[in-house]
This record gives C-alpha cells, structure tokens and sequence, in this order.
C-alpha cells in the first residue's frame, strides 16, 4: 500500500496534475481570471489617481483584466492588510506606499501585518515629494523666512497634517529637526480640510501633494516656498527643493505593487516584466511627470531592497520625532 501511494503521488507531481501540485506550476497561466489591486485610499486620491493610472496601462498591454478595490482606512493599514491575508495566487495584488509599508509600523504600536514578512515586492511604480505651501499673502516668501520666523517663535507656527503619520506629517518633523525648530501640528482628517484651513489662516503651512497644490498655487491662492524631492520637479521648475538649503533631505511618498507572502516566483517575475513595460511607455512616463510624480522600474529584488531601507529610515524618524497615531 505504502509503496502504491508514493508512486501514484510521484507520478501525479510529475504531471502537474495535483490539486495541491506546487504553486509555481499550478499558475504558469496566470491569470486567467481577474486580479484585484487593492487601494488602501479613497478613490480620487493621490494613491489611487496611479494605481488606475498603472492598471489602466497594463489592461491596454496585455489585456489581462484587473479591477481596483478602494479599501480606506487606518493610514492605509486596512487595505494593506487585506492584501497580506489574501490568497497568495496572485488575484490579489495591492498598492502600497511610504505610509503603510514604512511609516506605520513603527508609527502603530501595533500593527495588523508585519510589512517585511507578510508582502513581497513586486515593484516601485512611482515616487512623489510633497510641496511646502503658504497662503499666496503670507509674509514667507522663502523656506528661509518660514525657518526664521519658526526660530523667533518657539512652538507657535502651525503646520496643518492632512493627517497623523502621513509623509506631509514626517517631512515637516524632519525638516523641523533638521532646521533646529519647534512647530505646533496641526491635525485634518484628510488633505481638503487641511487646506481650507491654511487658505483661511488658521494655520501656516503644510506639506501637501503636487495634486493638492499646483492648481492653487498656479490660482494664485497658495505660494510654493520648496518641495522635497531631492530635484526640481518638472512641473514646477521655479519651486526649490529642500535639499538646496538642508543637503540631503529627500522625503517622497513611493508607491509599490506588492502581493502576499507565498505568491509564487514566476507570478511576480511576471507581473514585474509587464509592470516595467508599462512604465517605459513615453504616455505613461508624461502622465507622472504631470502630476508631480516620478516613474519607477525595477527588479522585485531592487524593490524589495529599497522598501527595508525606508522602513529602517523612517522608523528612525518616527522614533526620534516622538510621534504618537491620532
């Protein structure tokens, strides 16, 4: 009987033919059904302007069908979450960021995944800074005013947070740190009302998105003083980095298509070949540069590589920041 088994079991693995034959042959024609990308923010937002921007490019490609999944919430825990305990068939795949991946696990004293162990990069599709902004009529007309003004009085320049935790949040406490200043923050729950209130006064700056700010800036109701990529962006030549007066300050929100843990190789090898095609496109690489973002690329090892680096660096910052979640 023994003998009977391990022979019909043997034979059955060299065909393939096994419900439970190894995942890597079972997939070799993925997909064959729909994959669901998993967004962990609200439609129209940053986050998911790219992941249907990136879905939209890959459907055009291959014809392969994918459907986005907003799944909001928790800093973008939830929808990251969603993505870690999901089957690792390659259905699933999500749309991670700064935020979830390597602000919040050291932000959260406890966190729901563990973002290193329990996701596997696929790749770095994007990077975008966040733009320093002040009201159009604010007495800042430069990065240097707002740190001398900040430096003359202790703790009572305000700076709006479209959130707790978020890279806006973060750039602004390392720029705090780097520029030897005390800032009171400023919590929003969301971007818009962030804004609303630096349009209104009751606030004096904030770190926003190249989306948020660049029509207002350009309407003349909002002023530019720096933005934190470590070059110029392209759609807004004029505005300074940070890094010209802080040397190596770089804070950008990445995004990365990751999947869960267990997801067989060639699943993501495959993935990550068309998501690079789809990047190299000249249509797709003017659509980022034109709101503020820019193309990423690369190997799932390049991915994975840049993902623990950030984590690492961020974690670091939250810590030394003191940074508590709302």
């Amino acid at each position: 009987m023994f003998s009977t088994t391990r022979r019909a079991l043997l034979a059955c693995a060299a065909a393939a033919a096994c419900p439970n034959a190894a995942p890597a042959l079972a997939d070799t024609a993925w997909p064959e059904k729909p994959v669901r990308l998993v967004v962990p923010y609200t439609p129209g937002g940053a986050t998911d302007i790219v992941a249907r921007l990136i879905a939209q490019k890959l459907i055009d490609d291959t014809k392969w069908t994918f459907i986005v999944d907003n799944r909001a919430g928790g800093n973008g825990n939830i929808g990251m979450d969603v993505v870690a305990k999901s089957k690792p068939d390659g259905y699933t795949v999500g749309l991670g960021q700064t935020a979830n991946l390597a602000i919040n696990p050291t932000l959260f004293p406890k966190m729901p995944y563990d973002a290193l162990k329990d996701l596997v990069a696929v790749s770095i599709v994007a990077s975008q800074p966040v733009v320093l902004v002040v009201r159009a009529d604010a007495p800042f007309k430069s990065l240097a005013d707002l740190v001398t003004a900040a430096k003359a009085k202790p703790g009572e320049i305000k700076q709006a947070l479209a959130g707790t935790g978020t890279l806006g949040h973060m750039a602004g406490e390392v720029l705090a740190k780097r520029a030897g200043f005390k800032v009171l923050n400023v919590p929003y729950k969301g971007a818009a009302p962030a804004i609303t209130d630096l349009l209104g006064g009751q606030t004096d700056y904030m770190f926003a998105t190249p989306q948020g700010a660049l029509a207002m800036v350009k309407g003349g109701k909002l002023r530019a003083l720096a933005v934190t990529s470590a070059k110029r962006l392209p759609v807004m030549p004029e505005v300074p980095t940070v890094a010209e007066s802080y040397k190596g300050f770089e804070a950008v929100d990445w995004k990365a298509i990751v999947v869960p843990a267990g997801t067989p190789a060639d699943i993501v090898k495959k993935l990550n070949a068309a998501i690079d095609k789809a990047l190299a496109k000249p249509a797709t690489i003017s659509q980022l540069l034109a709101e503020g973002s820019t193309p990423g690329g690369g190997s799932p090892e390049q991915a994975a590589q840049y993902i623990r680096s950030e984590h690492a660096r961020w974690g670091a910052a939250v810590r030394e920041a003191g940074v508590q979640p709302e």
